[in-house]
């Protein structure tokens, strides 16, 4: 009945249900155990059914990639573009909802997923790399050679400063998905966020003119 009362939905919707099924999976067994028999029996189709919508297993993986973390990327590309002023007060911002997503959505889940997995299928570290870290980082050098550029950063390098950025959503993720579920301390990653900004900020300030 169950499957039934899913097929019966708009045609629509189905790929938005497949691609939750997918997530799902892959968090619960890992990309190479999970089947596309078992997403379709999750998502209550046919396996047929979703061929119509994805090639293969590797593209149901990209597909969640882009539904859960590349979207994320378009909404920081949006608020750097709509952005006008100092960049110091874009960076907290940009932080903020990093962590917000790490913490209230899979994307923490998926990063783990894509680091465990990549080894045995390069292809989707390749495809992480090109959809997430290729669209990021840019965006994030772009901003900081902005700051130096008018004066209100001091001279630093924007790629190794955009690591250093973004370092500790790495580590948000890492913690939240390996040691909280084995009993570590809860780690407020929105904390984490609003502290590295600051630190981060009070880094890249110009250094005061001595006395001429």
């Amino acid at each position: 009945m169950k499957r039934a009362a899913k097929q019966r939905r708009a045609p629509a919707e189905r790929p938005g249900e497949i691609l939750s099924a997918a997530l799902a999976l892959f968090v619960e067994k890992g990309f190479a155990a999970t089947r596309l028999d078992d997403v379709a029996e999750r998502a209550g189709l046919s396996k047929a059914a979703i061929y119509l919508y994805f090639d293969d297993k590797t593209a149901l993986l990209q597909g969640v990639i882009r539904q859960t973390v590349s979207a994320n990327i378009g909404t920081v590309e949006t608020l750097a573009k709509a952005h006008r002023g100092p960049v110091a007060a874009l960076i907290p911002a940009i932080l903020d909802f990093m962590a917000s997503r790490v913490e209230e959505t899979p994307m923490a889940s998926i990063a783990k997923l894509v680091i465990a997995e990549s080894r045995a299928f390069p292809e989707i570290g390749r495809f992480y790399l090109k959809e997430v870290i290729g669209r990021g980082v840019p965006l994030f050098e772009g901003l900081i050679a902005r700051g130096v550029a008018s004066g209100e950063f001091r001279r630093v390098d924007p790629g190794l400063t955009v690591r250093s950025l973004v370092a500790p959503m790495l580590l948000g993720m890492v913690w939240k998905t390996v040691f909280e579920p084995i009993g570590g301390e809860k780690l407020d990653v929105r904390g984490l966020a609003r502290h590295h900004a600051d630190l981060m900020l009070h880094a890249l300030r110009p250094a005061p003119e001595g006395p001429s």
